[in-house]
């Protein structure tokens, strides 16, 4: 049974007391069950779970007797009294004896959970709630170092003191108590958001409650993939446990706190679970213990928090919880972490030894809402004339598109930008995305996702991006696209781009056109210069800083390949960045792409040119009317080359 694989070698050493009717240990009619309905991921429905509690009860009833209360009895309000101890048995050497009540000493009850005083041994108490005893002996579960850190204290950051003490400025806040402060003499503003810290106790309560919902939720949180929709399965699963055990003894005021605490640690992210919530944060940065969790705001940039985690141990437990998530592990033998959330974020985590100074957490949050064309005009990335340049290229009015490498710096908006890009392409066509960690967001309906993945722990299973990329040639692509290229995926794109794949798209780190071709041709990519032949725009970003705008995202450079059947590739600029005037402007040299565009389609240079301006002022009004939605923006660019070529 159940119980006996719960209770049974928790509670063996309790004292054993003529057991009462069933009728005493009934529940009253208000204080029925109330299982809702299984939610979506269930493994079975409300008859098990209600089993399962049934099961525990029963078995408390059974193993207890009358030492547990009646439901009934437990509604006397009574004054609550610190209960006397009994001495120790000798012969069994059994932990001192006293009231259940005592393991809630740290809270106030509310007068009508208080309970007559009952003297019952702490032991058959702790055991069915599995609580190690604070004061006598080893405990059962000892706590971790962590806990015994904090235990029975309210520790306070250094961050947290001098935020507290110096006058600070509100400049925001949003969401659930998020306040953006700016103090004078500090560069960094400074992130807060409402972080409770249990004390010891409260954690070894919160533990129990999780053993407790581990044991009785039969749910697979992965199946579930919303994520507020696992939190708001869970929370129900978890208040219905705490409202239908009373004998937890709860207080009201603390069954929110509680249900939150344990939601954190069983499906959230702990002391940062409230960071990664937050949409307009785009890195959470844990450097280690002792210092303050810095975050990069989409608004505000870089950022200190009022998160600190106290001890090494801490850090290193969200490690493994995040591994565990994903289905890695972080350890002696491998203790560097760089893999996918299942919310899309990049996670990237270090430990001792490569670690020096202790753990490290790293998380690019990616938006739920992608920037569009329009949002980069918006920005000043580019401007509506580069727009529909680039428009024209990606889509190649369904004759001939162009083949495009995106280059720029660590952070500097590659993927934004292709993400952009692609949202150009025809819906007639069928997309093959291969990436190192996937982090594309295309409003496409034949689109194909490839992940590489990395050796198991064996050395063994690595899929690499070049194997993922020759196998997509075999898949009747009309486009691929290569999040980043490295290694010897980049020949493997070349060659489809020789091959009739038109339109293909990737990025490269690089800081200029000229800096793309030598990387891509020498080790470790080696692509023979005679396959440059099928490229035919770089576009360079980069990421700035300016006195007045702070950081700034710019595309400085569009380039075209040339002179590469002559014996020797070049670029030239098409489209230079005025640094003045912070604009994209033309640079006067003609573009063979558009030369050969107008050969393949049967158009002039002077219907392109006006097909170009026609582009240019669709762009301007979608600006104007605010609409920003990739989803929107890509659906309505579609509807007007469907009216175009109608006409």
């Amino acid at each position: 049974m159940v119980q006996n694989d719960y209770l049974k070698d928790l509670i063996e050493k309790a004292k054993k007391s003529p057991k009462k009717p069933d009728a005493d240990f009934a529940f009253t009619e208000d204080e029925g069950m109330g299982i809702p309905p299984a939610g979506p991921g269930e493994q079975s429905g409300e008859e098990d779970l209600e089993r399962k509690i049934s099961a525990v009860r029963e078995g408390l009833k059974k193993e207890l007797g009358d030492e547990f209360e009646p439901a009934q009895k437990r509604q006397q309000a009574v004054p609550k009294a610190k209960p006397a101890a009994f001495e120790r048995p000798v012969a069994e050497k059994e932990p001192e004896i006293t009231d259940a009540e005592s393991i809630f000493d740290d809270f106030e009850k509310p007068p009508e959970l208080a309970r007559p005083q009952v003297q019952t041994p702490r032991k058959k108490i702790e055991d069915a709630l599995e609580i190690p005893p604070a004061e006598e002996g080893p405990p059962e579960q000892p706590m971790s170092s962590a806990e015994n850190a904090i235990e029975g204290t309210e520790l306070e950051s250094e961050t947290q003191k001098m935020f507290e003490s110096a006058n600070k400025i509100e400049v925001e806040s949003y969401g659930n108590g998020i306040k953006i402060y700016k103090i004078p003499g500090e560069k960094l503003l400074y992130y807060y958001v409402p972080v409770p810290r249990p004390t010891g106790s409260e954690k070894r309560i919160i533990r129990t409650i999780k053993e407790a919902a581990t044991r009785l939720i039969t749910i697979s949180p992965y199946k579930i993939r919303d994520p507020e929709q696992r939190r708001s399965v869970y929370r129900q699963r978890i208040l219905d446990i705490l409202q239908s055990a009373p004998e937890i003894q709860i207080p009201k005021g603390k069954m929110n706190f509680y249900t939150e605490a344990v939601i954190r640690e069983m499906v959230g992210y702990g002391l940062i679970d409230q960071l990664v919530r937050d949409d307009r944060l785009e890195e959470i940065m844990i450097t280690g213990d002792k210092k303050p969790v810095f975050v990069f705001h989409r608004d505000y940039e870089m950022m200190k928090t009022n998160i600190e985690f106290y001890t090494e141990e801490e850090v290193v437990d969200l490690i493994n919880r995040v591994g565990r998530e994903i289905g890695r592990r972080v350890d002696f033998s491998s203790p560097l972490l760089d893999a996918r959330l299942p919310d899309g974020s990049r996670v990237n985590a270090t430990i001792k030894p490569i670690s020096v100074s202790g753990p490290t957490l790293t998380i690019r949050k990616f938006r739920a809402d992608p920037f569009s064309i329009v949002d980069l005009v918006n920005f000043g990335t580019i401007n509506t004339e580069v727009a529909a340049f680039l428009w024209l290229a990606v889509e190649g009015v369904e004759t001939r598109p162009a083949n495009i490498l995106i280059a720029g710096g660590t952070g500097s908006g590659k993927t934004t930008l292709l993400n952009v890009l692609a949202s150009f392409i025809p819906v007639t066509e069928r997309v093959i995305s291969i990436e190192d960690t996937a982090e594309l967001n295309l409003p496409l309906e034949h689109w194909i996702r490839f992940e590489a993945r990395p050796p198991g722990l064996e050395n063994k299973g690595e899929i690499t991006l070049d194997i993922l990329t020759k196998n997509s040639l075999r898949m009747r692509p009309d486009r691929i696209m290569v999040g980043e290229i490295r290694h010897d995926e980049a020949f493997t794109l070349f060659t489809a781009m020789n091959t009739g794949h038109d339109g293909s798209l990737g990025t490269v780190h690089a800081n200029t056109a000229q800096e793309t071709l030598v990387r891509v041709t020498n080790p470790p990519m080696n692509v023979p210069e005679t396959m440059l032949s099928g490229l035919n725009f770089i576009l360079v970003e980069n990421r700035l800083h300016d006195r007045k705008k702070g950081t700034i995202r710019r595309v400085t450079e569009i380039s075209e390949v040339g002179g590469v059947l002559e014996g020797k590739a070049q670029v030239q600029a098409i489209y230079e960045w005025d640094a003045v005037k912070d604009d994209l402007r033309k640079t006067g040299v003609p573009c063979n792409y558009l030369r050969e565009l107008g050969r393949l389609s049967g158009m002039t240079a002077q219907q392109l040119e006006k097909e170009l301006k026609k582009r240019q002022l669709f762009l301007e009004n979608m600006v104007k009317s605010k609409t920003r939605s990739i989803t929107e923006t890509s659906a309505r660019m579609k509807s007007f080359l469907l009216a175009e070529s109608e006409k």
